[in-house]
């Protein structure tokens, strides 16, 4: 028997076998997950959900929430519906996702400002207070998503109470962190921290939104000074508690 006549089929075989298992590798691999234009899957994903997002902190911003759809969104963003609902379940997705980005680089940059002033009460609250001022009136859209939008969609309502314990929290830390000695409990702590961020977003949102005719520094000293004196109150404030009826 010819030798090559004997192996031909198996030559045959695998070179067949091979050739299937390159289709069904194919087959098997998403065009989600395959590289395009030399672009990994998973930052085209990234930089498409970044699309989405910028659009939509646009038309909130700009707009309101009433003008915020997904057409809108996509249409600004230049994508089609596909893509908007790889990255969102929906319009109201988008919209608490835009929201929660801001409050997150917000957080991010009041905590960044409070670390890196000197480790004291006074420079760290207004390190704090003046970060916050500024990440508002850095972007008229930032400022009018969270002074307007935030109270205007009903959506988005709760987010508000989540950035004021977001607030409450860094004040109580900062508390803990720069006081010598604390008389209050935890909890009054916590409630006076509450109590700092809910004051203190009211004013800057009423400021910003044209209520008080005051300038930005006086604000700024307004709250600082505020902050401060809710420091020292703390232990008058514990006395009376004590005296309280119960």
């Amino acid at each position: 028997m010819n030798t090559d006549t004997k192996y031909s089929g198996v030559r045959t075989h695998q070179i067949m076998w091979i050739r299937q298992g390159v289709r069904e590798t194919i087959a098997n691999v998403s065009p989600t997950t395959r590289p395009y234009g030399g672009i990994p899957a998973q930052q085209r994903h990234a930089r498409r959900r970044a699309a989405l997002l910028e659009a939509g902190l646009d038309l909130l911003g700009t707009g309101g929430w009433a003008a915020t759809t997904m057409r809108a969104v996509c249409r600004q963003a230049g994508l089609n519906d596909r893509y908007f609902y790889e990255n969102f379940a929906g319009t109201d997705a988008l919209l608490l996702a835009v929201v929660d980005d801001l409050a997150a680089q917000g957080t991010a940059a009041i905590l960044a400002a409070a670390q890196a002033a000197p480790r004291d009460l006074p420079a760290g609250a207004r390190a704090a207070v003046t970060a916050a001022v500024d990440f508002l009136t850095a972007d008229p859209r930032r400022a009018r998503i969270l002074a307007y939008e935030i109270q205007a969609c009903p959506l988005l309502q709760d987010r508000r109470r989540t950035i004021l314990h977001a607030l409450a929290a860094i004040y109580t830390t900062q508390i803990h962190e720069l006081q010598d000695e604390i008389l209050a409990s935890a909890a009054d702590v916590e409630l006076a921290g509450y109590t700092i961020a809910a004051g203190s977003w009211e004013l800057i949102v009423s400021w910003i939104r044209g209520d008080l005719a005051t300038d930005r520094a006086h604000l700024i000293d307004f709250i600082v000074a505020l902050i401060l004196t809710s420091a020292d109150l703390a232990p008058a404030l514990h006395r009376q508690l004590q005296r309280a009826p119960r």
